[in-house]
């Protein structure tokens, strides 16, 4: 703003002192204009006849004529051998600035060769046009000189131009107090974001920004407080992941120590402590194994969808979750067009729900599998004839390390990981997700359901 007021000012000044450079000249052309139409055609009042004598001439053009008040007109005449004679108004002028007492400045004006000039001096620039005019007597000269006095011109648009300053140095110290109070009050909300950044730490995750208002501040604090949001959830998560785990790999680690510090010499009995040590060393290892795949899951390439057709995926599950225990496979309906799924994880994801389904169920028990199209989604699901989830743990089973409180009926070895990776698995689809819904018609049993929203 600084440049561009002083551009202003400048440019102001530059346009005024043109203006006046322009009056000046057409000042000086109009009055050298009307004596050159009064030499032919002026008459001598004493005469009645053309002029014949310059000095005469001059005189009655000067008493007919008024100046304005920067302005001299002047006769100049000399005889062969004298100096400078000098004809003027009977108007004064300023004494500090008046041209007719500077017989030295005369001279020059009345020796040079031009028509018009500008003349230097100590009071300032004279701005000159003259008019020559024949004289009578050989050797003699006259001419008719028009002066200009530029320089209180000259003041007034220098005056202009440092009022135009003070104003633009007044609006810039306002304009200046006005933007650092405004610019403060919008740049508030930025400094309570950083402020709050800073006290953020890895304990204390709770601290939110008010949002106030509608526009782009408001816009990055909710942006900010949803990252938050993300960040101590993230944290939560981690944390409760970390005690779970903890407490899971604990248990077979104990369970390992203690035999291997009360085997004894007895090969059946180390024999014995061997099988049970392997045993937990494998559960160890299948609960390292789910933990790996479920961090996997936060990276955004953890699911990779391409064109699948679902009647083959569906084939291939089914025979795949055959070979899991002596049930009543059953291949229920099979939807035979296309989607858009990543067919490894939704077939691991299918056959881990047919797993537990296996494990909740006696041999010989019904379990069905199948694939659908409903109302533009795409669902794929286990149904088996099982005693079924209790309603109190129909929203934990889901949880990492949750077997609920009766685990439907039946206790296993798992670690409670196995629908924790269906439903990452299903929520790394965009818009999936796993639901449990009660069985249809007659009957106990329960139906796990993936339920692909964008599939198509």
């Amino acid at each position: 703003m600084t440049v561009a007021l002083a551009a202003v000012a400048m440019t102001t000044r530059s346009l005024l002192l043109r203006d006046i450079d322009h009056r000046i000249n057409q000042l000086l052309t109009q009055e050298t204009q009307e004596f050159a139409n009064f030499v032919p055609q002026g008459v001598d009042p004493d005469t009645g006849r053309t002029f014949t004598d310059p000095d005469k001439l001059l005189r009655v053009f000067l008493q007919r004529q008024y100046s304005d008040p920067d302005e001299e007109l002047l006769g100049l005449t000399r005889a062969p051998g004298q100096r400078v004679h000098v004809i003027r108004q009977s108007r004064e002028i300023r004494p500090d600035i008046a041209l007719h007492p500077d017989r030295a400045s005369l001279t020059a004006i009345l020796d040079a060769e031009g028509a018009a000039g500008v003349l230097s001096r100590p009071q300032g620039e004279v701005r000159w046009a003259k008019v020559p005019i024949r004289a009578a007597a050989p050797g003699a000269e006259a001419a008719f000189v028009v002066a200009f006095h530029s320089e209180s011109e000259r003041a007034i648009a220098d005056e202009a131009f440092r009022t135009l300053l003070a104003i633009s140095g007044v609006a810039l110290i306002t304009v200046t107090g006005i933007g650092w109070a405004v610019a403060g009050r919008i740049l508030a909300p930025v400094r309570v974001v950083r402020a709050t950044a800073e006290k953020l730490t890895e304990q204390d995750l709770t601290r939110r920004i008010p949002v106030q208002g509608r526009d782009d501040i408001a816009a990055l604090a909710e942006t900010f407080n949803a990252m938050l949001d993300r960040l101590e959830s993230a944290f939560a998560g981690q944390r409760q992941f970390v005690d779970d785990a903890g407490h899971e790999l604990r248990t077979p680690i104990t369970i390992v120590r203690g035999h291997l510090e009360l085997m004894g010499d007895d090969p059946a009995e180390q024999r014995e402590t061997v099988r049970l040590v392997t045993d937990e060393l494998d559960r160890m290892s299948r609960i390292v194994e789910d933990l790996l795949l479920l961090a996997k899951a936060e990276r955004p390439d953890f699911v990779r969808p391409e064109p699948v057709q679902l009647g083959e995926l569906t084939a291939d599950v089914f025979v795949k979750a055959r070979a899991l225990g002596e049930r009543d496979w059953v291949l229920d309906q099979v939807a035979d067009r296309e989607a858009w799924l990543d067919p490894q994880r939704i077939t691991q994801a299918m056959v881990q729900l047919a797993q537990n389904a296996v494990q909740h169920t006696v041999p010989g028990a019904r379990i069905r599998i199948g694939s659908r199209e409903r109302e533009g989604r795409v669902e794929l699901y286990v149904a088996d004839s099982g005693p079924g989830v209790q309603p109190q743990d129909a929203e934990v089973i889901f949880e990492r390390f949750r077997r609920g409180t009766a685990r439907r009926g039946a206790r296993t070895s798992g670690a409670g990981l196995g629908l924790s990776i269906v439903r990452a698995i299903a929520e790394g689809h965009r818009g999936g997700r796993v639901e449990l819904r009660p069985a249809e018609g007659a009957g106990s049993g329960a139906v796990f359901v993936l339920v692909m929203e964008e599939a198509l």
